[in-house]
């Protein structure tokens, strides 16, 4: 027997997973989210609950907003089950299903008029946004704001009628301060070093290429409070639907599926107010900066370095790929002698301690997160989780044996085929234009190095370029777990 979730039938889900103690009618709206994927509806969304199941700040419900056309399927989904998500947490030890309810609408494209009335309404006192790593238009090679992306060169164009989500806040700000409303604060919850500032960067360099004034205006008096946010949540598919369906008997087009664990830490900027969210386990700090870049290059950067070579095994799942000695033995290595000495120190945090409950998360074998998933836009995640963390070491003087063998690993993992002769597929919006230099690189290896968008002067450092032929060549001709052997016996040497 099954239930459809609803609010109407949420005394029957009772049974078998919590349910919300607060009532719909009594939320009213003060954020509006921009990507209301399954990382947003199982990290803030979930705080709120929790505060809102307090009986606290019900004024802080959520609206949903969305610029692509993918997007609308997410809204259809969502308005029929009444903006419910069934979220479920997983442990290795347990397992528990919760519905949650602070979302109250979601507003899609093309409806982009509705978006910035929204963004205008003196209610909405914080616009928060998980896009990806990939939405912030900078240019991977510099870290700075890309002023000639064809969205954004088209949003400058036409700001009257916007189609990126900087252009709609630019709108929306402009129909605020027009009306008198003060502004409100934006708050990036994706994963970017210095995400509060990348925002801004990107708002105020947009805003400037047809307002400079307003662009000024902005960096005045808008509040980007950087953060860092963590959770493992893999995308749902027929399996995630299948096993809510069948061990809570709850009928939901989109669950979410995520890990036990949580973290939230958030620079306290919010002007015109905010939720009670410490109450709820959210770290409020001056300074975001160490955990969050603790957290880009050893979890991200530990996602990135084992995406390849599982792809390049067949490994299908994260945590098999944790089960296989020689990954997880290059994982340990690599963060223990190659990431964490470039990490700064983190108040009141082990990094030795962090690297080991990093590995525990992997190895969750409920999760189900996939290699497919770590392994897309390596694009955009390579210059941000593990390149910093290479240009560290260069600049320090350090070998770089072990984050040369990553690039390497991506490298011949856009060649196209495992090393079994499997078809792999590829989800990264410049997949072409890898595998031609990654093909091109067999008899040039500058053609991938040479991606200065990419690499910058990473690519023509001698010691990086040497320790890459070197993981290149043994890849090509030994195959990857050889590879990955001989760079733990330290047998992976120059070319």
């Amino acid at each position: 027997m099954t239930t459809r979730l609803s609010l109407a039938h949420l005394a029957e889900i009772s049974a078998k997973a919590s349910v919300p103690t607060y009532r719909r009618e009594d939320i009213t709206p003060g954020i509006l989210h921009f990507g209301v994927g399954n990382f947003h509806r199982a990290h803030m969304a979930v705080y709120l609950h929790e505060l809102f199941n307090q009986g606290r700040d019900l004024d802080w419900g959520i609206i949903g907003a969305g610029v692509m056309p993918s997007d609308q399927k997410m809204r259809d989904t969502l308005k029929a089950q009444d903006f419910l998500t069934t979220v479920v947490e997983q442990d290795t030890t347990r397992s528990a299903a919760t519905v949650t309810g602070p979302m109250l609408d979601v507003i899609t494209a093309p409806d982009f008029d509705r978006i910035i009335a929204t963004l205008a309404e003196p209610a909405i006192r914080i616009v928060s946004m998980t896009i990806t790593e990939g939405g912030y238009f900078i240019d991977p090679a510099t870290g700075k704001f890309d002023p000639h992306h064809p969205a954004i060169v088209a949003d400058a164009q036409s700001p009257d009628t916007p189609q990126t989500v900087f252009g709609l806040i630019i709108a929306g700000l402009k129909a605020r301060r027009a009306a008198g409303h003060p502004p409100f604060t934006v708050m990036c919850c994706d994963n970017i070093p210095g995400n509060g500032e990348v925002t801004e960067a990107t708002l105020c360099g947009l805003a400037k290429l047809f307002d400079p004034d307003f662009a000024h205006w902005i960096h005045e008096n808008v509040a980007f409070p950087n953060a860092m946010v963590d959770r493992i949540t893999p995308a749902t598919g027929q399996r995630e639907i299948g096993m809510t369906r069948d061990t809570y008997g709850i009928e939901d087009g989109w669950p979410v599926f995520c890990e036990e664990f949580k973290q939230w830490v958030l620079e306290d900027k919010f002007p015109l107010g905010r939720p009670a969210l410490e109450a709820v386990g959210v770290t409020f700090v001056a300074d975001v900066a160490p955990y969050e870049l603790m957290k880009l290059r050893i979890l991200n950067g530990g996602h990135a370095a084992i995406a390849y070579p599982a792809a390049l095994l067949d490994i299908h799942f994260v945590h098999e790929a944790m089960e296989h000695p020689l990954i997880r033995a290059f994982l340990s290595k690599l963060e223990h002698e190659e990431i964490v000495p470039v990490v700064p120190p983190v108040p009141d945090t082990s990094l030795s301690d962090y690297v080991d409950l990093i590995e525990r998360r992997f190895l969750n074998p409920k999760i189900g997160d996939t290699i497919p998933r770590l392994a897309q836009d390596g694009s955009n995640r390579q210059p941000k989780f593990i390149l910093p963390s290479t240009a560290d070491r260069l600049a320090k003087g350090l070998d770089v044996q072990g984050l040369a063998l990553v690039s390497a690993l991506w490298c011949r993992y856009f060649e196209g085929v495992s090393d079994n002769g499997k078809a792999l597929v590829f989800n990264d919006a410049n997949a072409e234009r890898l595998q031609t230099a990654a093909l091109a690189s067999r008899s040039n290896p500058d053609a991938f190095l040479g991606l200065t968008d990419i690499f910058g002067a990473i690519g023509s450092h001698p010691l990086f370029r040497n320790r890459f032929l070197s993981a290149i060549n043994s890849l090509r001709s030994q195959g990857t777990a050889n590879t990955l052997q001989r760079y733990l016996d330290g047998t992976l040497s120059d070319p």
